[in-house]
């Protein structure tokens, strides 16, 4: 586990899971609130990558260590150069009191860094799902091109 020289509260915390980052909120005295699929136990739910699977999520507040487990986290707050955060107090009561409530859970847009990212700055970003979609764009682009350009080869081949 990576430690933090000194987070404060309404750092974004990424975890570095395997396959993934998992996010949560820092909010003072150790803990950080995330959104994670229900489980029985604290701590539970958010370090499988099969948590990304599930339909629903809870709103957890935990330790950091609990949370983390074993996995490097750093605090990210890299947004900070497009967007504005607002009050920290703001970001703060917003996040205690949602609490306990359960949401729609969805990887593309609705996922853990987009909860996060909207309790800081207003604006639900998952930079980690666009660069995925990024690169599947661009992986896609270049299978269309290699399939059009082999089709323009193999047409002139045969007109020869």
């Amino acid at each position: 586990m990576a430690l933090c020289k000194e987070l404060r509260p309404g750092d974004l915390i990424e975890i570095f899971r395997i396959g993934y980052e998992h996010w949560a909120i820092y909010v003072g005295n150790g803990y950080v609130i995330h959104l994670a699929p229900p489980s029985e136990y604290p701590g539970a739910g958010s370090s499988s990558i099969f948590s990304v699977l599930s339909s629903r999520a809870v709103v957890k507040r935990e330790l950091l260590k609990n949370v983390v487990g074993g996995c490097h986290y750093r605090v990210n707050n890299d947004l900070d150069k497009k967007y504005i955060p607002q009050p920290v107090n703001v970001i703060i009561c917003s996040a205690k009191e949602k609490v306990g409530e359960e949401m729609v859970y969805n990887i593309l847009d609705r996922n853990c860094e987009h909860f996060v990212t909207d309790l800081r700055y207003g604006k639900a970003k998952s930079e980690q799902v666009e660069n995925v979609l990024i690169g599947a764009g661009v992986a896609l682009g270049i299978g269309i091109l290699g399939v059009v350009g082999y089709s323009l080869w193999k047409k002139r081949s045969q007109n020869q």
